[in-house]
């Protein structure tokens, strides 16, 4: 069996989470195990029925009022608990911020090696083999996990959802308890950014822009062009971020969120390793430049060399025109 940990954040599961079950499904049919889904929190049953177009035929539903809020070390004990007694030979996590700080957490528990942010999941010689992008993307590492169960958090965006309109599946509640020394630390309070943008990391097109937008200024033309496509976030360069025009939530980049959207488009970004290493997956590049030998040129699969300033105006009227046309 391979369990998916289903995240869920403001009563929705996230999409990302959906993703790994559907890949986790593909998966399990070459090796003819099941796919099974894993709730932590506290009154969560009623989302169960997400999982199951995706290809999960259960729902474990994983109970305790205590862990209504997220905590590291109380998930992390409801999710070792659970595999000690399922014995999953695989569990996937969403490689989100909460996956990243779960998944190495429940590993240490069991005791197991973990795949991080894996790009590709494949079956070899009946045994499970990733792919994760290495030295700031430079390089693939394809690897294969001796422990067991195989734990694995896997990419947003990249892995496609299933359509399998009308499945029905079990969901299996149980109450589970929450030591005080498992909760170590509390949540006390949620404080949301005041805007309502989509997260880049859950963004099907990302709009961002670099030092070349020269101010804080110009992020509301990259705002104005993102409210015209569909599932668009904003996204910004590491230098926008230092120099105070955009939050952090925005960064794309090594030290900033990772990101595989449909659609990059890069305005005023040079292309520094670091932020490469975080927009590398995404399926189309498109880059905005003055210069025509800027490091983010020979990764984008299509370049306009030219005034960003001049080619936002153009571009949002294009859309438009385009819309208008629908």
């Amino acid at each position: 069996m391979i369990a998916v940990y289903i995240e869920v954040r403001d009563g929705k599961v996230k999409k990302s989470s959906l993703e790994a079950v559907a890949e986790a499904k593909r998966r399990a049919d070459e090796l003819g195990w099941p796919t099974e889904a894993v709730f932590v929190g506290s009154g969560l049953e009623g989302l169960a029925a997400e999982v199951f177009p995706q290809g999960a035929v259960k729902a474990h539903v994983l109970d305790a009022p205590a862990l209504a809020a997220y905590s590291t070390g109380g998930y992390a004990h409801a999710l070792a608990d659970f595999a000690a007694e399922a014995k999953p030979k695989a569990m996937f996590f969403p490689a989100t911020a909460m996956g990243k700080d779960l998944a190495p957490r429940v590993a240490a528990r069991l005791g197991v090696g973990l795949a991080s942010d894996c790009t590709r999941v494949a079956v070899k010689d009946g045994t499970l083999v990733f792919t994760r992008p290495i030295y700031a993307g430079k390089a693939l590492l394809v690897l294969k996990l001796k422990t067991s169960p195989v734990l694995a958090t896997l990419r947003p965006n990249v892995f496609p959802l299933a359509s399998a309109a009308g499945a029905a599946g079990e969901v299996v509640k149980k109450a589970v308890a929450a030591p005080e020394e498992a909760v170590r630390g509390r949540v006390a309070a949620v404080i949301k950014a005041e805007t309502a943008e989509l997260d880049v990391t859950e963004a099907d097109i990302i709009v961002s822009g670099g030092r070349g937008l020269k101010g804080p200024e110009a992020f509301g033309s990259l705002r104005e062009l993102a409210a015209l496509l569909p599932r668009a976030a904003v996204g910004a360069s590491r230098s926008a971020v230092d120099a105070g025009w955009i939050d952090h939530q925005n960064q794309v980049g090594q030290t900033g969120k990772t990101v595989s959207p449909t659609l990059y488009l890069a305005f005023g970004i040079s292309g520094a390793i670091q932020h490469l290493a975080g927009m590398s997956s995404s399926k189309v590049i498109v880059a905005v430049n003055k210069d025509p030998e800027a490091p983010i040129v020979k990764v984008a699969d299509y370049t306009i060399v030219g005034d960003l300033f001049q080619v936002i105006p153009v571009l949002k009227e294009e859309l438009k025109k385009a819309l208008a046309d629908r």
